[in-house]
């Protein structure tokens, strides 16, 4: 049984590391998408866009790690956090936040054009209150990466503030108008299935039985993740690496998701958005 975690946070130098994508093998999770932090994370110095470059290829490095030194197979995405970019603008400024974050998008691109990346994320706006400021130049950033995702046919992982039905309807009116709804997928999302779907983009569900059994109420267009952190000062934070497997199969036993709903879940609608075979 394929079973996809389509967003965790792997972090050698201050999480678990392989140990965690160990307890996710062992609890039967089999392919993760692996999303990249901050530069700060990876105890990178942003000056300019070679921190955030130097950044995105540790996270590469990470992913072939995982993939030749553990049974699960990762697939790296690479953005600049919202905080990262709010952090950017309180330090350089606005204008040069917006000149640095182009050039990054730049090599964002240029490691998805080489396919040492899968998508981008996670990218969006803060999810705490800023000024409106903050807001308008987020939205102006992620209007770019809206554009170089319609261009390069690639996935999009939206981090932003807690939606509802309204803010679904105004994300969808922005990707209409700039990018791709088939390529969009807002991370941590309320499991309002009906609405994403008829937006066009797909909602990625954290992997409470709850939050799965509701999504379920309104159809099985949807992702599980976990958005774990990795972080041994906030352990299990969000999910712990085994809840995408163990919800899944508890949920099956349940007959709440079928087989063929499994596959759906965390095989094709993955294969389709992210543009490659799992096997």
């Amino acid at each position: 049984m394929i079973i996809t975690d389509n967003h965790m946070h792997i972090d050698p130098l201050r999480g678990r590391g392989l140990e965690a994508v160990r307890d996710f093998s062992s609890a039967g999770g089999t392919h993760f998408i692996l999303v990249y932090k901050t530069a700060q994370d990876s105890e990178v110095e942003v000056k300019n866009s070679k921190g955030f470059e130097k950044a995105y290829d540790n996270l590469i490095d990470l992913s072939r790690i995982i993939n030749k030194e553990t049974d699960a197979k990762s697939y790296p995405i690479i953005g600049l956090h919202p905080a990262e970019f709010h952090r950017l603008v309180m330090k350089v400024g606005g204008e040069k936040a917006f000149e640095i974050s182009m050039d990054v998008l730049n090599e964002i691109e240029k490691r998805i054009s080489e396919g040492l990346v899968f998508g981008i994320g996670e990218v969006g706006r803060p999810h705490y209150e800023v000024d409106k400021d903050i807001i308008d130049i987020s939205n102006k950033f992620l209007i770019e990466v809206l554009k170089v995702s319609k261009r390069l046919n690639c996935p999009v992982q939206l981090h932003t503030e807690t939606f509802s039905e309204e803010k679904f309807f105004e994300l969808g009116k922005i990707v209409e108008r700039y990018g791709n709804s088939e390529k969009i997928i807002k991370h941590f999302s309320p499991p309002m299935i009906s609405i994403c779907e008829k937006i066009g983009i797909y909602p990625s569900i954290i992997a409470r039985e709850k939050n799965i059994v509701k999504a379920c109420e309104e159809g099985k267009r949807f992702l599980m993740e976990t958005d774990y952190i990795d972080d041994k000062s906030r352990p299990g934070s969000v999910l712990g690496p085994k809840s995408v497997p163990k919800v899944t199969k508890k949920l099956f036993e349940k007959r709440i998701l079928s087989k063929e709903d499994i596959d759906n879940i965390h095989r094709y609608l993955i294969e389709e958005i992210y543009n490659i075979e799992i096997i």
